[in-house]
């Protein structure tokens, strides 16, 4: 327990909604609370759709520390329909139902969660929202508000009932990367025994190294619209993602998956009040507990503070494809996440006794060959090179791609 008068992270409130989908619009301040205590975290959204659901279990954290620590051997499940779906820990803090299930129309579920030092939760009877279709995701070219051009995620979305209102959308994009110094040849260092000179490196076929990978990012802000003061439940031109034209995921092949949730009105407002407060879902655990209202509670002790919801929503999802070259025919690509630049660092100091450079570079493998220096000059070898991400395209992302991946 800390002491009393102690500092802890909140955000500063002082962006619109539109900044938020833009920037996320985070602005950390000190702030003293009274004694921090740390609290279960969950965040949980049942949906419609026939898969495995999922659990995370956290505990908030203070800001001096690094994050939020899961919550591990924990006893979960979900209750509904006579049906009990027990949920394992898939790795620390993640729960995954045992079994594939969807929530179905008509029917309440109610999480329940049991901690390993034997204390108990529960949420309030949920029941599944309406399903609506998302008419179209789209990508367009656009200048934002503060002047950088770059692409536009838009949702169309339309319920005729008017029963929809609430509207939660989270995207999983997939993006392919091409290292741009990539090269069929490395160097390696010389094995002791066969060496003939001091701190030598000699030119081999590059086996290893890939020039396509993908690599898959989640998004991490709540975005969320209402459509109550409009004249009819449309949801159109909602901006999910903008994407800076300088960011370097949408050089060649860029993917989005969207998904749509229909919020009950106590959801809704719950993660509202969580944006307003941070801006950002993995600020759950930053969040100190009776700032926001959940509808999960202790069973025991109606004065422990619980931090979480359990959400009952229908989703739908639409994946589009893009190439860079189609929004920005004939224009330069963004840069890639690292300037490229190549070196021929010298292959050894001249101090005494010398210091070995380039083989300690190769050996520590944070460089990839891309051609011989003919004319070195000073303190430069005899080979350029460049660091590893340009020229192998694995140190961030992976070879094979994603199931779904169409050219």
């Amino acid at each position: 327990m800390r002491e009393r008068g102690s500092t802890y992270k909140v955000v500063y409130v002082g962006c619109s909604l539109a900044v938020l989908m833009f920037n996320g619009c985070i602005e950390p301040i000190e702030v003293t609370f009274e004694d921090f205590e740390s609290a279960l975290v969950i965040e949980a959204t049942i949906t419609d759709k026939m898969e495995l659901q999922r659990v995370f279990l956290t505990r908030t954290y203070e800001f001096e520390q690094d994050g939020p620590s899961s919550e591990s051997n924990a006893s979960v499940q979900v209750v509904g329909g006579g049906n009990t779906y027990i949920f394992n820990e898939s790795s620390q803090g993640v729960y995954v139902s045992q079994e594939p299930f969807a929530a179905i129309s008509g029917t309440a579920y109610q999480l329940q969660i049991t901690t390993q030092d034997g204390r108990s939760y529960s949420s309030e009877d949920e029941e599944l929202t309406q399903a609506t279709q998302i008419d179209e995701v789209r990508a367009e070219r656009i200048t934002n508000d503060f002047g950088e051009e770059g692409v536009a995620i838009l949702v169309d979305s339309f319920d005729a009932t008017g029963n929809s209102v609430n509207y939660r959308y989270q995207y999983e994009e997939t993006y392919k990367i091409i290292a741009p110094s990539w090269s069929p040849l490395d160097l390696e260092v010389v094995p002791q025994n066969e060496a003939t000179e001091f701190c030598q490196v000699r030119i081999i076929p590059d086996l290893v190294s890939e020039q396509t990978c993908f690599s898959t990012d989640f998004s991490n802000t709540i975005i969320q619209t209402n459509t109550s003061d409009l004249n009819e439940d449309r949801v159109s031109n909602f901006l999910v993602r903008f994407i800076s034209r300088q960011n370097y995921i949408i050089s060649h092949r860029y993917s989005i998956l969207v998904r749509q949730f229909i919020q009950s009105n106590a959801a809704y407002n719950f993660y509202e009040t969580l944006n307003e407060f941070s801006g950002n879902e993995s600020f759950f655990s930053q969040t100190q507990p009776g700032f926001l209202e959940g509808n999960i509670a202790s069973d025991s002790n109606e004065e422990e503070k619980v931090l979480g919801y359990f959400d009952v929503a229908s989703v739908q999802e639409n994946r589009i494809f893009i190439n860079y070259q189609d929004l920005f025919p004939g224009e330069d690509l963004p840069p890639y996440v690292d300037p490229c630049i190549p070196t021929s660092p010298q292959i050894q100091t001249e101090s005494v006794p010398p210091r070995c450079v380039l083989s300690a570079q190769v050996a520590a493998n944070v460089v990839r060959y891309v051609g011989n220096n003919d004319s070195p000059g000073d303190l430069q070898g005899p080979y350029f090179v460049v660091p590893r991400v340009c020229g192998d395209c694995v140190e961030i992302g992976t070879v094979e791609p994603p199931e779904f991946w169409i050219e």
